[in-house]
């Protein structure tokens, strides 16, 4: 019995011994040999292990201060940023002053680059499927370790849409930008309490505005030069822009290059001709130069310091023709010194054709700055096959909201609560006809941002001027932050 039983166990532990074995060799071979992966079923081949990384999403391709934006654009991403830029955009913001940061806005508000849904069937390493929207149509690759983005913008009526609340709003802080901004027309260094107007955003209707950045800006502005020639309410436009940039931060580098442009303000001026700023991180110039009326004006007696001025509605303004082979993009604007009072404070005669007007139809204000505009879009839109990458903007008129007077005789604008929300501007049709009527036919386009602003009659500097005479108020000029914002964004999503 006792030597069957030990030859029994033997027996066993010899068996068990030679399956072991057998479940090793299987283990050994299935690891050493892929192709033996065929047999294992679809849902189970599609796991990833936990030590395998899964690829990343388009938005960590990116470089951390970059984004896949939608629009007609074709730029380069090289990755990291270098440590310069990334140092300039990492900057504290103003006392006071609470701004989303970029991460943070790549998935909210309006401009939403990368969808939501469905990423994982686009996170593939060399080619990611188009972005479906109805505003673009996108696609991105990787070359040789870089991002291309390609996309084609489909038309949309900025023009068109309402103002909606925004507590993202505003860009950069009333309280900062002093190095751009005149405190004139920071109205958060004024008495007014009242900045509701400054969380409202324009809400274009059937599409989606993209998101305005600093750095977005630059780049796509490198090597670039943005002019603005105008008014006053071109240099808010200016101004605007430059804070916008900036997020009103003074730790940019930014170089004068007035000298270039001949617009190099006197010390103490405190109306220079203009300012020129570069930023050296991207070689992209903004200026502005005051041209209120857009025409070329000469003194008709350079000795008399009294003396009346040509004011040639025929002519562009001698600025525009020496330097617009400098120019990437222009925007154009006149309108408020079309007026009897500014020709006489001027001491402006106008001219066509080289003499003084003996035209008594076209004598009459409006129609001479009809004339002016219809001169000035045609003599620009005849420079632009000379200077292809050149793209020209005419901006049409600011609207003022003087209640009971003009600015002179007691208009005012006292309302300080936004009742623009929830209109809409449905028209098709720009509300300033002179000007949509100039560039009509032209390769000059139209900035509409005449409708859209006559809503915002509680956006003004108003009786909070720091500037202005007792009992008068300015329903001209905007608030900054303000209104001119949104102008600069419309410009943004059409450069």
């Amino acid at each position: 019995m006792k030597g069957s039983f030990y030859g029994l166990r033997v027996k066993e532990l010899s068996l068990i011994t030679i399956i072991l074995m057998c479940v090793t060799i299987v283990i050994w071979t299935w690891e050493k040999t892929p192709s033996l992966g065929s047999f294992v079923p679809p849902q189970t081949r599609l796991q990833l292990s936990t030590e395998i990384p899964r690829a990343a999403p388009i938005a960590e391709l990116v470089s951390s201060e970059t984004e896949v934006y939608e629009g007609k654009v074709e730029t380069k991403f090289a990755g990291k940023l270098p440590e310069k830029e990334e140092k300039l955009f990492d900057v504290a913001a103003p006392v006071g002053y609470t701004k989303t940061s970029p991460k943070s806005s790549e998935t909210g508000g309006n401009m939403q680059s990368i969808p939501t849904e469905n990423n994982d069937e686009a996170r593939s390493a060399n080619l990611v499927e188009p972005v479906a929207s109805s505003y673009t149509s996108s696609l991105v690759e990787k070359d040789d370790g870089n991002l291309t983005v390609h996309g084609e913008k489909q038309d949309c009526n900025y023009a068109k849409g309402k103002w909606v609340i925004d507590h993202k709003q505003p860009l950069y802080s009333g309280f900062g930008c002093k190095q751009h901004l005149s405190g004139m027309w920071a109205c958060r260094l004024t008495q007014r309490t009242d900045f509701a107007y400054e969380s409202i955003r324009w809400q274009p209707k059937d599409c989606q505005m993209e998101e305005f950045e600093g750095l977005k800006f630059l780049r796509r502005m490198q090597d670039k030069t943005l002019a603005f020639v105008g008014d006053s309410l071109g240099r808010q436009q200016f101004q605007s822009l430059m804070c916008m940039i900036t997020s009103g931060n003074e730790s940019f580098e930014i170089v004068n290059v007035g000298k270039e442009y001949g617009i190099a303000p006197a010390l103490g001026d405190s109306r220079p001709s203009g300012w020129a700023h570069r930023f050296p991180i991207t070689n992209t110039t903004i200026l502005y130069y005051w041209s209120a009326s857009l025409c070329e004006i000469e003194p008709l007696d350079k000795t008399n310091p009294a003396t009346d001025y040509a004011l040639h509605l025929d002519r562009p303004a001698t600025f525009l023709r020496q330097f617009i082979h400098k120019f990437n993009v222009l925007v154009l604007n006149t309108g408020h010194h079309w007026n009897r009072g500014k020709f006489k404070a001027n001491r402006w005669i106008m001219y066509v054709h080289g003499a003084p007007n003996t035209d008594k139809k076209t004598q009459m204000i409006w129609k001479a700055k009809n004339i002016t505009v219809h001169s000035i879009v045609s003599w620009v839109n005849s420079q632009l096959p000379k200077y292809p990458g050149l793209k020209v903007f005419y901006r049409t008129i600011s609207p003022r909201h003087f209640v009971g007077g003009e600015w002179n005789t007691g208009g005012s604008c006292d309302n300080t609560i936004p009742m623009s929300v929830g209109k809409e501007v449905s028209q098709d049709e720009s509300s300033d006809e002179a000007a949509a009527s100039a560039v009509k036919g032209t390769g000059v386009k139209l900035l509409d941002i005449t409708a859209l602003s006559q809503l915002r009659d509680e956006a003004h500097i108003s009786r909070f001027s720091i500037t202005a005479k007792p009992g008068m108020q300015d329903c001209l000029h905007w608030c900054l932050p303000g209104v001119p914002d949104t102008w600069n964004e419309i410009l943004f999503a059409q450069i």
